[in-house]
């Protein structure tokens, strides 16, 4: 299959089962999609950090009851069931720290350090979507938007106009030209969903609530792409995974999400 075709079909693929979660049998099918998703995302993270068996299923089963004990921290019908996960999400981490200490591995701080740095990389932005999802199912849904357009605005601009970059070092094709018609994009996105001037999303933000919701998205968006990228790079591989023809891992797919979510969730915060 021609490698632009491959690209096409999967990365429609994509967007449709993100779209098809946050819109249709909410919120278990979005609770679900996401939670295996969240899964997958911190079982690549140890396999590209060629974490050991053990330490793989901690991370895995940590970012399991982290997710969980979210989703269920958003419905106060189950808050004391959230309360029980996350008494178990912070005995299950301790005792996965604790297992250094009977195995013979060469630099166990390292270990530590691959375990808490995907929880906090990887497992804590994917749990954090449940905020966001229980503040409005069309605010994830136009947060995401926001980046793929933003993604989309950068590489066109930047591949027309680019030619002052960003981080060569990190990722040659990344440009400043880029990055400013990107954003210009992704704003103009964000003003039409989040204020919702034609009636699409049902949102109601202030046009400045919108753009800043959007210029955070984006910048944030942005920089958790390029802190995919470095990682990438210090590893020494291209892509995360292969499990999405034409478009890497899991973590390729979701990469500007790890930064944007956290902080979306903190400015939501602020806003209220």
């Amino acid at each position: 299959m021609n490698e632009l075709i491959k690209r096409t079909v999967f990365g429609a693929m994509y967007v449709a089962i993100v779209v098809c979660s946050l819109l249709f049998l909410r919120p278990y099918f979005f609770q679900l999609v996401f939670l295996s998703v969240s899964a997958f995302a911190v079982l690549e993270f140890h396999r590209i950090n060629r974490s050991d068996l053990l330490l793989t299923l901690s991370g895995v089963l940590l970012s399991w009851l982290m997710f969980s004990t979210m989703a269920l921290l958003m419905n106060t019908t189950y808050f004391c069931a959230s309360c029980i996960l996350g008494g178990l999400y912070g005995l299950a981490l301790m005792l996965s720290l604790v297992c250094e200490l009977f195995k013979k591995a060469d630099n166990p701080i390292q270990n530590w350090g691959i375990l808490l740095t995907g929880q906090a990389l990887v497992a804590l932005p994917f749990a954090l979507m449940n905020v966001i999802f229980a503040e409005s199912n069309m605010l994830l849904l136009s947060v995401f938007v926001i980046i793929w357009i933003n993604d989309t605005g950068a590489y066109c601009t930047g591949s027309l106009i680019g030619k002052h970059k960003m981080f060569p070092r990190v990722s040659p094709g990344k440009s400043w030209e880029g990055l400013c018609g990107g954003a210009v994009f992704g704003i103009a996105a964000g003003w039409l969903l989040l204020s919702d001037p034609l009636h699409f999303t049902g949102l109601s933000y202030e046009w400045w609530q919108a753009v800043v919701i959007a210029l955070v998205t984006v910048i944030f968006g942005t920089l958790g792409d390029l802190m995919e990228s470095l990682m990438k790079r210090t590893l020494g591989i291209k892509d995360s995974g292969n499990v999405i023809p034409g478009h890497g891992g899991w973590l390729d797919r979701f990469d500007s999400m790890l930064l944007a979510t956290p902080a979306v969730v903190l400015l939501l915060l602020l806003m209220m």
